[in-house]
């Protein structure tokens, strides 16, 4: 499977959107499923579209493009930053379509982030967050170089205390 990645497409924005909350939904990393606020986060593509800038994983097929992927690098600050500091890059919101995993879409997306950052100027690191259930992202993360940085972690809802996010940084 050939995987391209590149700048989403207005077109694609429902697909995208609709993917990233399907891939939450379907691990369990919302805490109150579809009546999850956040569930509108994450399919609201338009939104970070015109905050930060929303990459695609593409394939071929017999009919054309199908986007199986997408994230959100967030090249220096803005409305869509969590937890970027000056001179840092983020990224939020990586996922893929169930049946394309374990095909290398989730990697290269995450190696495009950091090609971003890289081309970036005065960026120095890259920061994500992410749950300690998301056991292959974290995978993918520590291939690449990433290390936690436990005294960044956070918690998005500090009225319930069972959410915290884990906190991964690449300097770059």
């Amino acid at each position: 499977m050939t995987i391209v990645i590149r700048r989403a497409r207005p077109a694609e924005y429902e697909a995208v959107g609709e993917i990233t909350a399907q891939a939450y939904l379907g691990d369990g990393l919302l805490d109150f499923g579809e009546s999850d606020e956040y569930l509108g986060e994450l399919r609201d593509v338009a939104k970070r579209a015109a905050a930060a800038d929303v990459l695609v994983a593409v394939v071929g097929t017999g009919t054309g493009e199908r986007v199986v992927g997408g994230v959100t690098f967030v090249p220096s600050g803005g409305p869509m930053a969590d937890i970027a500091r000056e001179g840092e890059a983020e990224i939020r919101m990586l996922a893929v379509a169930k049946e394309a995993r374990g095909h290398g879409a989730g990697e290269a997306l995450v190696r495009a982030c950091v090609d971003r950052a890289r081309a970036t100027d005065g960026c120095v690191r890259v920061v994500l967050s992410t749950q300690r259930t998301m056991h292959s992202a974290h995978r993918i993360y520590g291939r690449l170089g990433f290390t936690r940085v436990p005294d960044r972690d956070w918690n998005p809802i500090p009225d319930l205390d069972d959410i915290m996010l884990l906190t991964y940084e690449l300097t770059l």
